[in-house]
Order: structure tokens, then C-alpha cells, then sequence
């Protein structure tokens, strides 16, 4: 007798029908929780659908917003036109002051050229652009300073005259009772820059005692003297520490970029540990350049783009891709390292690697921008050369570091 085998005893009629109860409602529940699983998927897919969105809408401004800077360092006028154009600036008179007042990525020789116009429009801007100033409490010459620091003022003596007369007007506003009337500050102000010119450029070998300077102003409030120890404190604090005058060395590469045959994100391979970041790269000039922000006026690095060896790059993880690299004269197959470092002169050994977003075209385009340079055989990693590639995932697309 096998005592570990049991026949299944039969169910009665009863028990049967609520078996098959049990069943069907384990298959019910079964089904609700697929249906569950099948939302919540969806949701996640709007969700990332949105993400996505709203990341290229965000891209897109910020590809407009570069443009507009880059407009408006070239031609002021231009650029607000353009700004507005785009809807990232209103014509409000108050919205763009604020825009120049901020200045973000803005040349401020730039900003004064628009300010120093004598249009309509340029005048109301250029009062409101001295209405963002407060003055208060401050004493003239530390509001010049601050001032004179949002912008440089153009060389024509009618512009300055305007941007002086409405600088001297929002500063007795903001502090009545120091001057009897707007044009002692317009005069006192002038005064002080010519001061500061005198004491502190080298080319001027007599430098005026304070005595000079108080003879300069004699009767300029309303025919009285100011007091001597309000010219005293100017005085000193000018010879103390000349104005901060934005420079305009005629370094500014603005030229340079503005109007590149290609640009746009890419991944760059580098550093000590080899980490990929981030980098807005400009193709111009038999050129390229990186950058880490799109708002910034010195390339991180500089890639050229003469007697160049290009070639396609066969890797699995890379399939899109070319290398460049620049020969040696006389040498076969001999690559020098690229100059890496900040400014057009920078010159730090280094190799990078650059991966392009996924497209053929994208590719070809470059080949063709290069086409007046040789498309080569060499070894796929040789030391020194640039490798142009694309990454087979979507991570590309992260943000920088």
C-alpha cells in the first residue's frame, strides 16, 4: 500500500462552484493590475513626452538667446530687433533698459552705442537704462563709479553729453538737497572724470593739486562754492582709486563667431580623467571652437582646421564619426598634439575626442566643410588626433557638468 499517495477527494457541487468563483476573480484581479501597469506606463510616457518637450523648447531658446547676443555686440539696434522678433524681449521702454541694465553676455561698448543714439526710442531707453540706478545715499563719486561701470561710454562728446545730463538728473533725484540744482552735478560730474583723467593717465606729467580742483568748480552751485570738504572727499577718493572703466582692448572675438558655419552642443572627451563634458562648439574660419557656455567670449579651446588628414572612424560604440588630424610636414602618419587651454593662443598639449549628435548628415556636412582638405587612411587612435564621432545612446543630450 503506497501510504505518501492520496487520491484528490472529489469536490462537491458547492465547493466546485466556488473554485471556479476563486478562479475568476483571480483572473479579474489579474487583468485590473496589467490595466494598472498599462496607465501607469502611459503616464510615464506623457510625462517624458512633456520632459522632452519642454527640454527642446529650452534648447531652442537658448540657441535664440546666443543668437540675439551675438546680434546685438555686432549691431545694437539689430539685436533688440531681433530680441523682439523672438519674443524674448517685449518693445516695453522699461522691459529693454532692464535688458541692457542686466547685461548678461553683453559688450558694453555695445550697450553704449545704443544708449548714445538719438532716436525716439534709444532716448526713453537711455532714461530708464539711469533710472535702474540707485543713487542714494551715495556721494558723486561713488555713484559715477557705478555708473560708468554699466557701460562704456561712447566717444562722441553730444552722446556723453546726453548720458551725463540724465546721469545728473536720476542722481538728484535720488539725493535732494545736495546740489541746488541738476546742473551743478552735470558740471561737478564732468569736473571729476576730467580729474580722474588728469591724476591717473600717464601721459599727463602736471598733476593738478587739490587746489586746482577747487578753483575748477568755484561758483558752479547757482554762483556760490560748494564746501571744501564735500570737493576734499571727492578729491581724494578719485586720486585714491581711478574709475573702473570697462575695456575695450579690441581682443573681443564676437566678429569672429557670429556668423559660424555650424554650431551647437557636443561631447568632449577630456582631462585628466577622461570624462565626458558638455561644450558649445563653433565652426568658423577653418576653425573650431568650444566653449563652456554659449555666453562666453573666449573659447575654452581651439581646434585648427589647416592641412588637415580626415577620415572616417569604424567603431561599433561609435558608428557615426571622423577623425581629423593635422600631419607633420614631411612626416607620414605623424600627428602634433592640439593647442587646448582658454584664448586663441592657448597652446596646452592635449588630445580630445568630439562626439556628434546622431546623424549622417550631420557628418557629411562636416566632410563637405572640410572639403578643401584631404580625407585620409590612418590608424583610428593616433596620437593627436581629433575624433569627431557620435554616441549610439541618448545620454548626449545631458546637461554639462
Amino acid at each position: 500500500m503506497d501510504l505518501c499517495h492520496h487520491e484528490p477527494a472529489e469536490l462537491s457541487s458547492v465547493e466546485a462552484e466556488e473554485l471556479q468563483r476563486i478562479k475568476w476573480h483571480r483572473k479579474q484581479l489579474l487583468e485590473d493590475i496589467q490595466k494598472l501597469k498599462d496607465e501607469i506606463a502611459d503616464v510615464f510616457a506623457q510625462i517624458d513626452c512633456f520632459e522632452s518637450a519642454e527640454e527642446s523648447r529650452m534648447a531652442q531658446k537658448e540657441k535664440e538667446l546666443c543668437i540675439g547676443r551675438k546680434k546685438f555686440n555686432m549691431e545694437p539696434a539689430k539685436g533688440i530687433q531681433y530680441f523682439i522678433e523672438h519674443k524674448l524681449l517685449t518693445p516695453d521702454i522699461q522691459n529693454i533698459a532692464r535688458f541692457l541694465y542686466k547685461g548678461e553676455g553683453l559688450n558694453k561698448t555695445a550697450i553704449g552705442t545704443y544708449l548714445g543714439e538719438r532716436d525716439p526710442v534709444n532716448l526713453q531707453v537711455l532714461q530708464a537704462f539711469v533710472d535702474c540706478h540707485e543713487f542714494a545715499n551715495l556721494n558723486l563719486v561713488q555713484a559715477l563709479r557705478q555708473f560708468l561701470w554699466s557701460f562704456r561710454l561712447p566717444g562722441e562728446a553730444q552722446k556723453i553729453d546726453r548720458m551725463m545730463e540724465a546721469f545728473a538728473t536720476r542722481y538728484c533725484l535720488c539725493n535732494p538737497g545736495v546740489f541746488q540744482s541738476t546742473d551743478t552735478c552735470y558740471v561737478l560730474s564732468f569736473s571729476i572724470i576730467m580729474l580722474n583723467t588728469s591724476l591717473h593717465n600717464p601721459n599727463v606729467r602736471d598733476k593738478p593739486p587739490f587746489e586746482r580742483f577747487v578753483s575748477m568748480n568755484r561758483g558752479i552751485n547757482n554762483g556760490s562754492d560748494l564746501p571744501e570738504d564735500q570737493l576734499r572727499n571727492l578729491f581724494d577718493s578719485i586720486k585714491s582709486e581711478p574709475f573702473s572703466i570697462p575695456e575695450d582692448d579690441g581682443n573681443d572675438l564676437t566678429h569672429t563667431f557670429f556668423n559660424p558655419d555650424r554650431e551647437g552642443w557636443l561631447l568632449k572627451l577630456g582631462g585628466r580623467v577622461k570624462t565626458w563634458k558638455r561644450r558649445w562648439f563653433i565652426l568658423t574660419d577653418n576653425c573650431l571652437y568650444y566653449f563652456e557656455f554659449t555666453t562666453d567670449k573666449e573659447p575654452r579651446g581651439i581646434i585648427p582646421l589647416e592641412n588637415l588628414s580626415v577620415q572616417k572612424v569604424d567603431d561599433p560604440k561609435k558608428p557615426v564619426g571622423v577623425q581629423v588630424g593635422v600631419p607633420k610636414a614631411g612626416a607620414t602618419g605623424e600627428f602634433p598634439k592640439l593647442g587646448v587651454g582658454r584664448g586663441p593662443e592657448a597652446g596646452l598639449p592635449g588630445s580630445q575626442a568630439v562626439p556628434l549628435p546622431p546623424s549622417v548628415e550631420l557628418r557629411a556636412s562636416l566632410l563637405s566643410l572640410l572639403g578643401p582638405w584631404t580625407v585620409g587612411k590612418g590608424q583610428c587612435r593616433s596620437k593627436g588626433m581629433v575624433v569627431l564621432s557620435c554616441p549610439i545612446d541618448p545620454d548626449w543630450l545631458d546637461d554639462p557638468e
